[in-house]
């Protein structure tokens, strides 16, 4: 596996210099300043290029940029509707500018309106970090008390409607902002940021848009796209939902291994491919990582390698951002399906034999506390995670006790 690092530009918190110092090889990054549907410039691409290869005292870092995330899929697109023909357009030529500049390697997502979804930024753990949550109860009780969105409440089974209320009639106008503002929160460094009556109106523009729907969208705008990087050498790969259930009445199209085959075979090159995320899919627990990297691996074009801790055994249900090595996905067995599956790549002569991953997310420990960087993206925390995923590669890898026959 290449081991790469997601960095937000020259206002992340966590420097191309702790990049370095952590000992990843490449740097995942976006023009996150870019709105959605607009072109990424042949400018932009070079100048964030120049900003990845430039260690703070000005000497070449040794790093590149070599995995997009996000290349954003508007929700014209996603709806279609406004100019959503122009942003499929655009993209393609961004694709295109990416490719000349040497990127191979796009993730994108296709979640309506809310990218990743917690409803606690900064949740105390016993040992006295933080994490990243995401409780049911909490999201009712914004669902149905703080938006206001018609018909919520059906959307809960009875009892964690009766909870959300008893919440809502302890909260005060703080927590219901902090509340709001940690549900909105979006990506780091974003160009867009989501207002109550943003949100609103992007719902009541879905409307009753069915999964089958929003399927329909997302293969029409794969049939656009993926021609083109074909035609350029690029490895799109789609990151599932995050959480893998439904939010807010909207339909949830990328939560299952059955999701992930349907649009693989929709559009069936090795063009449309998967980035898997161990942390978002393993909030269910009906999905099998381990099985999906074997049945799926060869259109696994990236990877984010965490994990959560369930509350619950149901669908949908709370959870929190765990250890690496400590929630509910078996990190062991996910890895030794990985590095199966690049051993048949190498055999097969194909240039992708080794598949780029980060360590995703993290646990704000020590330093972290103080550095405040964005949610989600602690430098401890993560380099923490890449370690432990390290150990478990290296003995896998190893020749004797290993692996390896």
């Amino acid at each position: 596996m290449r081991q790469t690092w997601r960095w937000f530009g020259p206002q992340d918190l966590v420097s191309i210099d702790d990049i370095r110092q952590a000992g990843a090889e490449g740097v995942v990054s976006a023009l996150h300043h870019v709105p959605s549907g607009a072109v990424w410039t042949p400018e932009e691409i070079e100048k964030r290029q120049r900003e990845v290869a430039t260690a703070a005292n000005g000497q070449p870092s040794g790093l590149a940029w070599e995995v997009v995330e996000s290349l954003p899929v508007s929700e014209d697109i996603k709806k279609q509707k406004n100019d959503w023909r122009e942003h499929i357009a655009n993209y393609r030529t961004s694709l295109r500018n990416l490719a000349a500049a040497g990127i191979k390697v796009v993730c994108y997502n296709f979640m309506p309106v809310l990218d990743w979804t917690r409803t606690d930024l900064a949740w105390r753990l016993p040992h006295g970090g933080t994490c990243m949550r995401f409780d049911l109860v909490d999201f009712a009780a914004f669902d149905i008390g703080i938006l206001k969105r018609p018909g919520a409440s059906e959307d809960f089974p009875p009892e964690i409607v009766e909870e959300a209320n008893r919440r809502l009639a302890e909260m005060d106008a703080t927590r219901k902002n902090e509340l709001a503002r940690n549900i909105a929160f979006g990506l780091p460094g974003a160009a867009e940021h989501l207002t109550m009556d943003d949100l609103r109106a992007h719902l009541e523009e879905y409307g009753a848009t069915s999964p089958e729907q929003l399927r329909n969208h997302f293969i029409a705008f794969l049939e656009e796209v993926v021609p083109t990087a074909e035609e350029v050498g690029i490895r799109l790969c789609c990151h599932p939902d995050d959480p893998p259930f439904q939010l807010l009445g909207l339909p949830r199209i990328m939560s299952t291994e059955a999701d992930y085959a349907t649009i693989m075979n929709a559009v069936d090159s090795p063009a449309n491919g998967i980035t898997l995320c161990s942390g978002s899919l393993g909030a269910r627990p009906d999905n099998d990582l381990p099985g999906m990297m074997r049945r799926l691996g060869s259109r696994v074009h990236f990877l984010h390698l965490r994990n959560v801790k369930r509350e619950t055994a149901n669908i949908a249900g709370s959870f929190y951002e765990a250890e690496h090595l400590g929630g509910d996905t078996d990190m062991v067995a996910l890895i030794a399906e990985i590095l199966k599956e690049e051993e048949r790549r190498r055999a097969a002569g194909r240039e992708d034999h080794s598949i780029p991953m980060r360590p995703d997310h993290g646990q704000d420990i020590l330093d972290d506390l103080k550095r405040k960087a964005q949610p989600g993206y602690p430098a401890v925390g993560r380099l923490r995670g890449l370690a432990e995923l390290r150990g478990i590669i290296t003995a896998l890898s190893h020749p004797e006790y290993g692996l390896a026959e």
